[in-house]
């Protein structure tokens, strides 16, 4: 079938307003901080620009405020050669904004005030039906009203696109969402939060990347793991995989996942495997987490293959029983 898209992303857009501090605040103190930038961002936003720097053709479906922050939006993805025709533009709620506090060590926290995100019906999901069915793959998060999130998976998946969801944040994820969709790519909190089990420990990975895959009924399970890389569980081929962090200089870890999973939809698009397409958003996710900010951080797939070239050290956990 063709396909006028590679990529669709179903996703926020969040302004950051990002400070820099050298500890989280206390309860009820007033902290000074070290540093404040604003930057363009949202889960929806910096996976589309991830994917789009990868090379795929890709279009984002959404809703902006009518306000200076909006269009600061469409500028930056028009410029990165993102399709812009689906995002809505509401008339009352501002753009989303995002509230990142980012620590020495390249950690961060951050709290979101979803204004117009929260808008977005299924209405809005079925008005872009086409433009979802047009799509190779489609990527979804949980920043935007789950029913809209679950009307477009159910959309996607009936038309044979691939589906990945990023169950952020996690909240209460209802599990038959896993109807819809082939590849469940949580952080190990997210990972952690939908399974009981703790990620902390390496000899828990394995199985709770297999219970998600039986719980949802997956094709895959990608569940990434910060400075210690990601696993890899891939049903079609029988694949278990551990695939290490890349050794990069981090001075601000906001947007990593999102460069992640902008990553892995493209390679998935261009007919890439699970497993390697996994490696490549690795190397991706690494380098994103050298450069200040959000979309802006994603690298181009030239820059991610050259760290996959240089870096590529992986451990086999073996193959799937039957």
């Amino acid at each position: 079938m063709n396909r006028r898209y590679d990529v669709c992303v179903l996703g926020s857009f969040m302004k950051d307003l990002v400070a820099s501090a050298e500890r989280r605040p206390l309860p009820g103190e007033t902290l000074h901080g070290t540093g404040f930038a604003e930057f363009l961002g949202g889960k929806g936003v910096n996976q589309a620009i991830a994917a789009a720097r990868m090379g795929a053709r890709t279009t984002i479906v959404g809703t902006i405020g009518d306000d200076r922050y909006g269009e600061e939006f469409l500028e930056l993805l028009k410029s990165d050669g993102v399709d812009t025709e689906w995002v809505l533009r509401h008339p009352e709620l501002g753009t989303g904004v995002g509230l990142p506090l980012v620590l020495p060590d390249g950690g961060n926290s951050i709290i979101i005030v979803s204004r117009a995100n929260s808008a977005i019906t299924p209405a809005d999901i079925e008005a872009a039906a086409e433009v979802l069915a047009a799509s190779g793959v489609l990527s979804v998060q949980l920043e935007l009203p789950v029913e809209a999130s679950r009307a477009a998976l159910e959309l996607a998946s009936a038309a044979g696109v691939t589906t990945i969801l990023t169950p952020a944040p996690v909240g209460t994820v209802d599990p038959s969402l896993g109807e819809f969709v082939d590849i469940l790519v949580p952080n190990e909190v997210e990972a952690a939060a939908l399974t009981g089990l703790d990620c902390d420990d390496e000899s828990e990975v394995p199985a709770i990347a297999r219970r998600l895959t039986a719980e949802w009924d997956l094709r895959g399970c990608v569940i990434t793991l910060g400075a210690r890389g990601a696993f890899v569980r891939d049903e079609l081929t029988g694949e278990e995989l551990r695939v290490p962090a890349h050794r990069v200089a981090t001075v601000d870890t906001v947007g990593a996942g999102d460069a992640f999973c902008g990553s892995l939809a493209a390679s998935l698009a261009a007919g890439a495997g699970l497993a390697d397409a996994v490696r490549l958003a690795n190397a991706a996710g690494a380098l994103s987490t050298t450069i200040h900010g959000a979309a802006v951080s994603a690298p181009d797939r030239s820059s991610a293959l050259r760290l996959l070239d240089a870096q590529s050290v992986e451990e086999p956990v073996g193959r799937l029983r039957s």
